[in-house]
């Protein structure tokens, strides 16, 4: 079996647990748009048209068909729509796309989306809002209150992301990141609605948490893994400690069961001081987070691999080991 993991980016790491769990049995191919070191890594690698390209499935499709690529899997937020999008083409020629279903990948993309699903399935949510107008309006009637955190709709790691502690900052940063967001990659999904691409939301206060929720290939719950975050940078999770999963269970059974998503969903919460577990944002693949689990015993490239087999769930590739802490470093590297 060969395996394609498109948008490798930086992902050098999950390069590394694909190869190791399919050992001798496949190659791990990767793929981006523009040369990184990752590429290297695989087995194979292959220069990409950017993901907007017009034919970028066709260029896809024809080289998962010469390398007898069995399954595709997705590391980066924007290729997931796409891919969802032409997941039925890929099917026809065979090749199995380990991703979710587009109103999935929309949801988890758009992060007003994400917190109408949340709120409407009943998972607390911290005031949110699309417009100035309403913001003002909310913190003028004392229902917010500063400080606030501003933020693209459609957006990923800290890019454009900024706390405001009064309203002359409010009304400054929120046009400084309009105007970087249409400088910005962001501006392709952002032109969906280009006067409400920006969402406002109150500061929670708590420890945050990051929750690993693994689904089935059919989309049914399977198991969450959760860690409490100790340190983060540039919007990734640095530092982080295996923690028990009990407090999250529910939550993640309620999402999973509600989402129906398709693999790994990497969700990013806050837990108050009074225990209340609040949800920030999703994404329906493997997140910056997930090195953390794998080193603490989990395998979810080698569960998803066994599935495609058509093998049952395996315990010991989902089950982590309380209490393990991981960090991340930077290796500088030449090629």
């Amino acid at each position: 079996m060969n395996i394609l993991l498109t948008s490798a980016g930086r992902r050098t790491y999950m390069v590394q647990y694909f190869k190791n769990a399919l050992g001798d049995s496949g190659l791990v191919h990767a793929s981006n748009s523009i040369y990184t070191y990752t590429l290297g890594c695989a087995d194979k690698y292959v220069i990409t048209p950017s993901i907007y390209d017009e034919g970028y499935i066709d260029f896809l499709i024809t080289y998962c068909k010469k390398h007898n690529i069995s399954a595709i899997i997705s590391l980066f937020d924007i290729d997931l729509h796409i891919l969802a999008e032409n997941k039925a083409r890929f099917q026809q020629e065979g090749i199995k796309v380990i991703v979710s279903d587009m109103n999935v990948t929309k949801i988890c993309n758009d992060k007003w989306l994400t917190y109408e699903f949340l709120v409407q399935i009943g998972v607390k949510q911290t005031p949110s809002f699309l417009n100035l107008a309403e913001t003002e309006a909310a913190l003028q009637s004392g229902a917010i209150k500063f400080p606030l955190i501003i933020k693209p709709r459609w957006g990923m790691g800290s890019i454009g992301v900024y706390k405001v502690c009064n309203t002359e900052e409010l009304n400054v940063l929120y046009k400084k990141l309009h105007t970087e967001i249409f400088d910005t990659y962001l501006k392709y999904e952002s032109a969906e609605d280009v006067d409400n691409s920006i969402i406002i939301q109150e500061i929670i206060k708590g420890q945050e948490y990051g929750i690993e929720i693994l689904n089935d290939l059919d989309g049914n719950f399977v198991t969450c893994v959760a860690k409490k975050k100790i340190a983060m940078r540039s919007g990734e999770t640095d530092v982080a400690e295996i923690v028990d999963n009990t407090p999250f269970l529910d939550l993640a059974k309620k999402i999973s069961q509600s989402l129906k998503h398709v693999a790994n969903l990497d969700v990013d919460c806050f837990v108050t001081e009074d225990g209340r577990v609040y949800v920030l944002e999703m994404n329906c693949r493997f997140g910056g987070q997930y090195p953390f689990s794998h080193n603490a015993g989990v395998d979810f490239p080698k569960q998803i691999i066994s599935w495609l087999e058509g093998a049952l769930t395996n315990t010991n590739y989902i089950t982590p080991q309380v209490g393990v802490k991981s960090c991340k470093d930077l290796v500088p590297v030449t090629f």
